[in-house]
Formats: C-alpha cells, structure tokens, sequence
C-alpha cells in the first residue's frame, strides 16, 4: 500500500511536468525521472525520504484532432522489477481501452488509435496493471491514471440566437443599453485564448455601438427619429482568440427598432372646412368629418375633438373616432333653414397622452374653422304638441267627439293637413278622425273596467296638388307620404257606476248547533266584504243589509261595521242539524256612487257540531244516521265488498268481449272449413271412390238464405228457382258452374274454398313418374348430353345427368 501510495503522488507529479513539458516532441517518452532514493531538503533544511514507485509514467497528454499516419504516443509504462526479460506482460482497461487507447503488452507503451475531441470527451480513466506473463499473476497492485485530450483552437464562437429582435424608444440618450448578445465557445476556456471572444460591430454604425467583452449594444446617436427611420439591422461579430489575428469568429444579426414616443403634436391639413346640413335632418345625424393629422402611433397618436368656439355650439356637437382618428361632426337639435341659414364653429384637437419630456416641443393640440351651411328641405308637418291627452266617459254613444289634434306645414308653402288614424294602433277601431280637422269622435260605446287608457297614434301628412294635361287640365290631390308626422294620443275612459258591488269571495259561514238555555255569542259568524269594478269614486263605501222582505229575520241578522266590512250574526240559540243543516241568508250591498248601484248576494251558513270550545266537529248530519246499529268499520268493508264485485263483473265482461266467434251462424259445424292432412300425395285422375259429390254441397244453403253476423244485408237474396241441383246429381260440371253462377249473384254469401284430401294414389299412369330422386342411380338409356348446349343456366343439370359418359371414359 505504501509504495501504491507513492505511485500516485509521482503520477501526480510527473502530470504536472508533463503539462508543462506538452509541446516539447523531442524529449517525449524519453523522460526517465529518477525517484529511487532519491533524498530532498526542505526550506527548513529537513530531509525528506521519497518513497520507492512501482511505475514511471512518460506521458498523460494527447492533442485533440491529430491527423498524422501512425498512432499517436501518449506514455509508456514501466515497472521496476521489469528486467527486460521479456517476463511481465502490461495489462490496460478502463474508457477507451482496446478501442481508442492500446498498449504493448512488452513495452508498455500506449498509443491513440482514434482522433480525440476534446469537446466530445475532455479526458479517460484508465488502469495498468503489470502481471506475469505465463501465470498472468499480478505484480503489483494496479494503478489508475487519466489521459486528458489537450484543447486546440477548432470551434468558432456560436451566437445563442442566429437573429435577435430588440426595441429602443426613439430620440434616446446616448449609451442607452438596447440588448446583449452572447456567445459561446465550445474549446477550453481554461487553455489558452481559444475560448476568449471579443465583440465587435462590423454593420450598424454610426447608430450603435457594442462593448466588446459584454456584448451589449448601445445607442451611439442622439434623437434617432422614429418618423425618420424606423428600423436599423446592426450585425455583431463574436472572434476568439482575444480578437488576435488568426482567431475563429461568428456573426449574429440584430433587428433594432425604434418605439414611439409623444414628440409630434396633430396638425389639421387645411384652416377652414365646408360642411352643409339640411333642415331636415334629425338630431344625431352626421354633418361631416375633420381629421388632425399626428405622425405618432399607438396611443401617442391618439386625438380628441372638441367644440371650443362658434355661433353653432348649442346646435351642433363633435365626438371622436377612435378607430379612424376623425371628428364626427353631427347635429344636437334641429336647425331651420327659415331660422338661421349658417353656422361656424372652432373644432380642437389635441392628443390625449402627452410626455412631459417632449413638452418644450410646442402645444401639442391644434385649432381649424369649421362653417356649416343649412339647406332648405321640405319639412313634414309639425303638430302644435308633442302629446295629446283627451278623455271620453264609458257607455258614452257612437260619435261622441274626445278631442282634436292640430298640425300645420312649417313650409313657405303652408300646404292643407290630412289625419289619419294607424290603425295598428286601433285594432278594435274604437275611434275615428276627421281627416280636414283632426276631430276624434268615438265609434262605439267603451267600458272603462275592460280597457281605462286607450293611446292611439295619428298621422298628418300633406296635401300636395298636381295636375296632369289630357286634352284639358285636371287637378287632383295627392298625399305626401314622405312628409309625414305622427303624434302619440292618449284617451282616458272616466268611469261611470255602472256595476253593481258582490262580495269579495265566496263567504260561507259555520255556527254551532246548541240548546235554547245556551247564550248567544258575540263573535260574528263571519266577516264579509264586497268588491267593485267601478273606480273608487263610484264603489266604497259599501252599505250591507237584510233585504226589506227579511229584515225581521229570526235567525241571522247583518251588522254594517262601516269600514266596507259587515259581520253576520245569529239572532237565536237552538240550532239543530237534524231539524236544518243549511241556510241561505240574502245580503244587499249598495255601493257609494251616483245613482248608487246595489247587488243581492246570498251567503251560506251551515250547522255544525262542536265541541264544548266551539271547535267544528262535523257539518252533516252523519252522526245521526249512524245510529241505526252499523259502525264506520262496518260501512266501509261493505263498500269495499261491493267494490271489488264490480270489479270481477268488469272483468268478467271484457273476457267475454274478447272472445271471437265465427262470422256465420251455423247449426252445426261445417266440415267444409276444416284443412286435414294426412301427408298422402293425391289419388290422381284414377281415384274417384274417394271423392264425393255431395261434400261439395252446403248443408244449410240447401235450405236457404245464409245470415252472417259481421255484417248487415242490405236486401234479402232469394235464390232462383231452378239454380237448386239435385244432392245426388253426378254432372259434376253443371253443379260447379251452378255454384258459382250462384255465389256470383248473392252479394251477401261468403265465399267457399274446399279442400280435399285424396287418401289413394291409383294404380299409375301412362305418361310415368317425373320425379327424379332415383334417376341418378337406375340404367336409363335417356342422353342427356343435349344439356351442354343449353347454355351455362343449365350447366349444372348437365354435369348431374351427363356425366356418366365421362366417368365411363376416365375409368
């Protein structure tokens, strides 16, 4: 371990010498350090005792990218019990061992098979080992040592961006920092100059600037304007090597552009502008547009618009178009050209954001004259209100005039008004006008309880005069729908009482049955009140009371509380639900209007029992009839019996129902509808014993008329006399042709299908069998080689039944 110990050291120190020593080829590997005993003094004149090493290392360096035809030495290794007998092998592993390092095995000396790149891989990790060379025994302990690739000057500088994109406000101070660009080198910063990069400008001047070991760029002009020149393409080279001749180098481009500031106010392009506008256009219409011209973007150049002078501010206002940057000159209130003929106006625009910086550069606002001309237009009549209010009184008689409305034509020309009613607005035509005097008359009698307000609008438009020349003049009238006016009218419909009050909702009142020794209560029996379609005027306040036929009632009595209530109350003790159950007590209800109106309403009063609190128990008479000996429980298991027996009728009856009978009525079963088979194929032309005539016969059509059930005859069919054949007639041809000659003629006769079963095939027949099952296994003589010339449709048949020639010839 010692002398392991001191290998390493010596490693360490002979790597030290050697990178010293890397660029002196004529004294590699032939360096032989003497360690052995070798005795040193320190400063302090101590001797120091170097430890005996196991190995003499020659070299730890290789330069990266050798391109000569042999291998490249990098060290030897050699151990001190190596006599040069051939005797000890060296032995190499770790990175790259075999494949980029070898060494010779007598020797020790390793050689780079490979170039290295030293930005691939800076260094190897290798171990050496010397081991006998027949035992392969080890030596000596291994040892570890790195082979660092040494960098040369291959990689140019390589900028992080190949373009950049920077901004700097315009008219900047000088030095202002714009951006920085890097890059970077992929050599070894640590060796040499090959990684020191120097910036340098070479497009751009005398705009920018750059530092040279930064990469920063800096403005290097003052007040650059952006209105001048917006955008500058400056190109920055990076070079290594110190910026020395002979270096690598790289460029990047950078895109500067300059932002905006506030520096230029607006400015109008002319003094005066000329706008018109007609005396009939309305309020907010558009007159027309001024525009202040601003260099500035964004909202730098963002302009406002204000009215500051003039003789038409109360006529006319300015807003701004944010989008366009325009003034939108338009129309506050209507001009009228009889009035006042022009206008001018003092229109400002100033921007909105303004930069104390630039301050000095002037007012950034400016002034122009703006002189609008007002045009003479043909103006729509105009009515001497915006709104007409009338009111007429319901039920009042077809006719009735409710109000007028007036208009004239605020022209020179004063032209004749003609009304109209829209009728949109009138959709039950309750009113018509006058179309000379704008009177509104009513055309039927209103209710003021359907409809209180009724508002209708009305049209007035001008009478224009035009005349036309066939073979004289002829002058006929012609309304101006274009100069048109309409005016809202609202009606009011007073209120007449013409509707009797009722009562407030459905009243029923309750009173507990007693004896006469109990004492009368105070409390009502209940508590009424009336409503009334009528306006208040003609409604409360509601006077109750018994009519005059019943005011001496004994039983119940009403009491006005005069606040549009009354309370009904029982004049007697002693009710009995067995004796009555129910009253029906009539109540008048006057209303307060003039002439008053009244109504007779009747309240019902039931007799309840109570409990000794008054609470209701029952209001009917139940518990009386109860007394005939059954219980509630009784009742209602008899009432649940008799439900569920007319359930199982219900069902019985609909089972019923759905059960099909045959359409005709017969007294026995015909045979003839019945279908059995027997699986037996037919008797033939031969087998007439099976079959019998009188089968075909209709055992209840022999005897007349056939009803049916489904449907109704509309007349009776009698059967001809002589159509009858005899039950025992053998002309089986004349019965058939009876039959249906029969069937024919009687609408109201089904029709009969019979079907019979032949149990006897007969004894065979000339003409022979025409089934084929066993054709393909008997000795027939038939050819039917006939069917290959029948086409593909039958070529299947021919291959079932001619191929037996061809079997025969194959075998």
């Amino acid at each position: 371990m010692k002398e392991n110990y001191c290998l390493q050291a010596a490693l360490v120190c002979l790597g030290m010498l050697c990178h010293s020593q890397a660029f002196a080829p004529e004294r590699r590997g032939h360096l032989r350090p003497s360690f052995h005993g070798h005795h040193e003094k320190g400063k302090e004149g101590q001797v120091l005792q170097r430890s005996k090493r196991g190995w003499v290392w020659n070299q730890f360096f290789v330069i990266e990218e050798y391109t000569g035809p042999d291998p490249v030495l990098v060290g030897r290794l050699h151990s001190d019990i190596d006599s040069g007998d051939g005797n000890i092998k060296y032995i190499l592993s770790g990175e790259g061992a075999g494949t980029i390092f070898v060494i010779d095995d007598k020797s020790g000396n390793i050689h780079a098979t490979k170039t290295l790149d030293r930005e691939e891989r800076a260094q190897y990790t290798l171990m050496a080992q010397a081991v006998d060379r027949d035992t392969n025994r080890p030596l000596e302990p291994p040892s570890e040592f790195i082979v660092k690739v040494q960098d040369i000057n291959d990689n140019p500088p390589e900028f992080l961006h190949e373009t950049y994109h920077a901004n700097v406000p315009e008219r900047s101070n000088v030095g202002t920092s714009v951006i920085q660009v890097t890059a970077s080198d992929a050599d070894d910063p640590t060796y040499g100059n090959s990684a020191k990069l120097v910036y340098s400008i070479l497009e751009g001047q005398p705009y920018f600037s750059v530092e040279a070991q930064t990469g920063i760029i800096r403005t290097a002009l003052p007040n650059m304007d952006r209105e001048a020149k917006e955008e500058y393409h400056v190109v920055i080279q990076a070079k290594d090597m110190g910026g020395h001749m002979g270096g690598l180098s790289g460029t990047t481009k950078v895109t500067i552009t300059l932002t905006d500031v506030n520096d230029n106010p607006p400015k109008f392009p002319q003094s005066v502008y000329q706008m018109s506008v007609s005396e009939a256009a309305v309020p907010g219409e558009e007159v027309g547009r001024v525009k202040a011209k601003d260099p500035d973007i964004g909202e730098n150049g963002l302009v406002t618009y204000n009215i500051v002078d003039g003789d038409g501010m109360e006529s006319f206002e300015i807003t701004t178009d944010y989008e366009t940057q325009e003034g939108v000159i338009k129309l506050k209130k209507p001009v009228d050209f009889e009035t006042k003929r022009a206008y001018s106006l003092k229109v400002e625009a100033a921007n909105v954001h303004i930069d104390p910086k630039f301050i000095s550069n002037g007012p950034f606002k400016d002034t122009v004259t703006v002189k609008i001309a007002v045009e003479d237009a043909d103006e729509p009549p105009m009515f001497l209100a915006p709104s007409y209010i009338h009111e007429v009184q319901e039920n009042a008689a077809a006719g009735t005039v409710v109000g007028r409305v007036h208009a004239k034509d605020p022209d020179a020309a004063n032209s004749p008004i003609r009304y109209s009613i829209d009728r949109h607005t009138d959709l039950d035509r309750f009113f018509t006008i006058n179309p000379e005097d704008g009177f509104i008359k009513t055309t039927k009698p209103l209710d003021r309880e359907e409809t209180a307000w009724l508002n209708i609008t009305v049209f007035a438009a001008e009478i224009q005069y035009a005349w036309t020349n066939v073979y004289f003049f002829l002058t006929f009238l012609d309304y101006n729908r274009h100069q048109e006016a309409k005016v809202p009218v609202a009606i009011r419909v007073l209120d007449v009482n013409d509707n009797a009050p009722k009562f407030a909702a459905p009243y029923e009142g309750f009173i507990c049955e007693s004896d006469q020794t109990k004492p009368l209560s105070n409390q009502p029996i209940v508590t009424i009140s009336a409503d009334d379609k009528d306006d208040t005027a003609n409604g409360p306040r509601f006077i109750f009371s018994l009519p005059p036929e019943i005011i001496h009632n004994p039983n119940f009595t009403v009491r006005d509380n005069r606040d549009n209530t009354a309370g009904v109350y029982a004049r007697r003790g002693g009710f009995s639900r067995q004796k009555q159950d129910l009253y029906l007590l009539p109540i008048v209800i006057s209303d307060g209007g003039i002439p008053p109106m009244s109504s007779t309403n009747t309240l019902t009063v039931k007799v309840c029992g109570c409990d000794v609190n008054g609470a209701l128990l029952s209001c009917n008479a139940e518990a009386y009839i109860l007394n005939a000996g059954l219980s509630t429980g009784a009742l209602i298991a008899i009432l649940a019996c008799i439900v569920i027996l007319l359930v199982i009728v219900v069902l019985f009856v609909t089972l019923r129902r759905q059960k099909k009978e045959p359409l005709i009525v017969f007294e026995e079963e015909d045979v003839r509808e019945n279908i059995i088979t027997y699986d037996d194929e037919g008797g033939g032309e031969e087998d007439t014993e099976a079959f019998d005539i009188a089968t075909l016969q209709n055992p209840d059509g022999i005897n007349g008329f056939i009803p049916r059930k489904d449907i109704k005859p509309e007349y009776q069919y009698m059967p001809r006399p002589g159509l009858r054949p005899a039950p025992n007639s053998v002309d089986v041809d004349d019965f058939i042709n009876t039959r249906i000659q029969e069937a024919d003629n009687d609408p109201t006769a089904p029709p009969y299908d019979s079907i019979q079963i032949y149990g006897y095939e007969g004894r065979g027949s000339v003409a022979g069998s025409l089934s084929s099952l066993e054709s393909a296994t008997t000795d027939s003589d038939l050819d039917y080689d006939y069917l290959q010339n029948w086409g593909p449709r039958f070529k299947k048949l021919a291959d079932l039944y001619g191929s037996k020639d061809t079997f025969d010839d194959d075998s």
